[in-house]
């Protein structure tokens, strides 16, 4: 991924919000044996792990044709994104762009017990079953264990801890203040390209970066009143 300075994405914290919100995630191995391939499926947060690790499951044979365990995989994890009209910005020429909010993590997987990938997957269940008004759950009134254990059974479980990421938040912020409103207020409109969701992140970041540039100027005028 071509990094710039403006748009790169460094924080842990931010990493670990952009999984939470975006779960669905790409899983990419360069295999001795297929070379490239890719998976997808949920993840989630290992939220008792210091730094970064992911929690998910494949479906067999997908670990053998990742060669799951033998070296390291990607995960791609892609927030919200979407078409930037250069007729947002000015009477100006200018050319579209594409806003986006994206992380490559990188780590071995480990493979994990029976009993631990059955955890994972009812957590996994769990997570998503929890936003809903009579939730759904692997073991319990509306579950049969037979049927959880035979289904996990055609699945292994995995935890990545993630050694390394690379990461871009992409929203505008090369634009001046009053073009950033008229994007986010075409992205809340009624328009073809219209994204709520992408509205939000920009206003998220810039309101971040409002907020940073506040503090540094406070700080600024504090350090000069001490001089005087």
């Amino acid at each position: 991924m071509r990094q710039n300075p403006s748009f790169t994405l460094a924080s842990v914290d931010e990493i670990k919000r952009l999984v939470r919100q975006n779960p669905w995630m790409t899983i990419v191995s360069d295999t001795d044996a297929s070379g490239l391939v890719a998976s997808h499926y949920p993840v989630l947060l290992d939220e008792t792990a210091d730094g970064i690790a992911l929690l998910t499951h494949v479906g067999r044979p997908d670990e053998v044709l990742h060669e799951l365990g033998r070296h390291e995989v990607m995960f791609i994890v892609q927030g919200p994104h979407g078409y930037i009209s250069p007729g947002w910005y000015d009477e100006k020429p200018a050319v579209p762009t594409w806003n986006f909010v994206t992380a490559h993590l990188y780590g071995t997987p480990e493979i994990l017990s029976d009993d631990e990938n059955l955890r994972v997957l009812e957590a996994l269940v769990d997570h998503f079953e929890d936003e809903l008004p009579e939730p759904r759950r692997m073991r319990g009134t509306h579950a049969n264990s037979e049927y959880a254990d035979r289904i996990a059974a055609g699945t292994v479980g995995l935890r990545i801890p993630v050694t390394r990421f690379v990461a871009k938040n992409k929203m505008s912020q090369n634009r001046p203040a009053e073009t950033v409103d008229r994007i986010i207020d075409e992205l809340e409109g009624d328009g073809p390209y219209a994204s709520p969701s992408l509205a939000a992140e920009m206003r998220r970041t810039h309101d971040a970066m409002r907020a940073a540039r506040a503090a540094s100027a406070s700080a600024s005028a504090s350090a000069s009143a001490d001089r005087a």
